[in-house]
């Protein structure tokens, strides 16, 4: 219920051989894109970093660069989706639903702190350099459809008051990326405690006067 849009992924008839050395050149661009940064993640520091013979593998398994960042955006985001969707789920309101959407944030970047720095390089690609074959990348990465889900649903439970959830969605959503791009720069102090101030902020955004009990 809480996970982004992901890309639709092709059908492939890959041994299992093709998909491990697939799932090594992700790897090695996702650890290249957090240790660099896009502009200097050429194919021949993937394949350095994945201890590769030739580039030539990379584009045995990949078209291009935008086929090899879909699949690497699709990686990232259905691993902050596993975490994210175990913690949502837990909760019984839909405020501790939001409460747990925004956590699951933060937990992703201290236990994916690579996955992390990546998803945030390949963000700020979309948004600043729109190309032709990263629009499907754009959308899974800028989506914010499944958290107006949540906000919507919390409305028409009668939990939340939110003249408009698409607004409130994108408010959530830029607070939570300026998060991960401060953390580039610095180390939060107190990580927790920053996903607890958002978390309230946002939660006194969306309750009615009278809100549920909690059970």
């Amino acid at each position: 219920m809480m996970k982004r849009e992901l890309p639709s992924r092709p059908v492939h008839g890959h041994t299992f051989t093709q998909e491990a050395r697939r799932a090594q050149i992700v790897e090695a661009t996702i650890e290249t894109l957090a240790a660099v940064g896009y502009a200097r993640t050429s194919f021949t520091a993937i394949c350095r970093q994945a201890k590769l013979s030739s580039t030539g593998l990379i584009s045995y398994h990949f078209t291009g660069k935008p086929q090899l960042l879909w699949e690497v955006t699709r990686t990232i985001v259905e691993r902050e989706d596993t975490l994210r969707t175990v913690r949502v789920e837990r909760e019984t309101t839909h405020s501790g639903r939001l409460r747990a959407y925004i956590a699951s944030h933060f937990d992703f970047m201290a236990s994916h702190p690579t996955d992390a720095r990546a998803l945030t390089e390949i963000a700020g690609l979309v948004r600043e350099r729109p190309a032709h074959g990263l629009d499907d990348i754009a959308r899974s990465v800028l989506s914010v459809e499944r958290l107006v889900s949540l906000l919507e649903a919390g409305c028409r439970a009668g939990e939340f008051r939110i003249p408009d959830p698409q607004v409130l969605a994108l408010a959530v959503q830029g607070a939570l990326d300026n998060a991960v791009r401060h953390h580039e720069s610095f180390t939060f102090a107190d990580p927790e405690r920053l996903a607890r101030e958002l978390a309230d902020i946002f939660t006194r955004c969306t309750l009615t006067c009278d809100p549920p009990l909690e059970a």
